[in-house]
């Protein structure tokens, strides 16, 4: 058996290293990238301007990494136009320039390229060498989010509810809140929590906030402890639990919130009870705290 082990231990790293070496030996030398490039091939012509702009196998040259990028985003190829819009945002290789550099990436971004989608929200969102603009911003913001990223859903849900660069609309920041939360994202699951325990925008539902707060009380969110120490504390969408409302803000309190409520709902309880919660704390903080800090 141990034989057997070592072997193929010794055969999976010499298949790993008979590969590094191989993808190596079969990578295109720079004289090969330029003679496809030179033929008018757009990823060759991609490569070669990888290669001068990080000194791969010729010298640094941020120009002919410009020269090579653009002749490939004429062409239409994505990561190129992406990149030239880049030189032109920073300056690099070419005379900064905020016109080309929304150009290049809005021609990058109508191909689906995500990298661009960021880069068009951000310089509309902060103004930054564009006029702001929220309406623009609010349009590469929604395209973001539609990548499916737990957190860029939240955001989206956000812009929603407080109208910037679109209408307020409760029900579409709840629709991508609800999103973010069922991958487990804490802060929309607090929201959530939230949302329904004041009724905005669906109709209130105690039961739907205790859930929500439970969930992201569960991945160490604090103001979600506390406020599922509130449901606990007096009854709502849960049976009235003294015991668990002292436990929960006592989790929230160890995290640096007010101490007020947790106090209060120390003296419900006997010595023995209390005692038990404490114990029960201590338990619960190496689990819903300690592993998100």
């Amino acid at each position: 058996m141990r034989v057997r082990s070592f072997l193929s231990i010794f055969l999976f790293v010499f298949s790993v290293l008979v590969a590094s070496v191989m993808a190596e030996s079969t990578k295109p030398t720079f004289e090969e990238t330029r003679l496809l490039a030179e033929q008018g091939n757009a990823d060759a012509q991609y490569r070669l301007g990888l290669m001068y702009v990080q000194g791969d196998d010729v010298p640094k040259n941020d120009k002919e990494a410009v020269n090579w990028w653009r002749k490939a985003a004429e062409q239409g190829y994505a990561k190129a136009q992406y990149d030239l819009g880049v030189m032109y945002e920073i300056g690099q290789g070419v005379p900064s320039d905020s016109k080309e550099a929304v150009k290049w990436y809005r021609k990058a971004a109508e191909q689906g390229y995500a990298k661009a989608y960021l880069s068009l929200f951000v310089m509309y969102a902060t103004g930054e060498n564009v006029p702001q603009d929220d309406k623009e911003a609010f349009k590469w913001q929604r395209k973001i989010a539609e990548l499916g990223d737990a957190k860029d859903q939240y955001h989206l849900g956000n812009t929603y509810e407080i109208g910037k660069g679109v209408p307020s609309d409760s029900k579409e920041a709840v629709k991508w809140y609800r999103k973010a939360a069922e991958q487990d994202y804490a802060e929309a699951q607090h929201t959530l929590g939230e949302i329904y325990e004041e009724g905005q925008g669906v109709p209130q539902d105690y039961k739907e906030a205790f859930k929500w707060y439970r969930k992201a009380s569960e991945q160490g969110h604090r103001f979600a402890q506390l406020r599922l120490g509130f449901m606990y504390g007096s009854g709502r969408g849960v049976a009235k639990d003294f015991k668990k409302a002292y436990v929960w803000s006592n989790l929230s309190t160890a995290q640096g919130l007010p101490s007020s409520f947790r106090n209060l709902m120390a003296k419900q309880l006997n010595p023995a009870t209390l005692s038990e919660a404490q114990n029960l704390s201590k338990e619960y903080y190496k689990k819903y705290v300690e592993p998100f800090q």
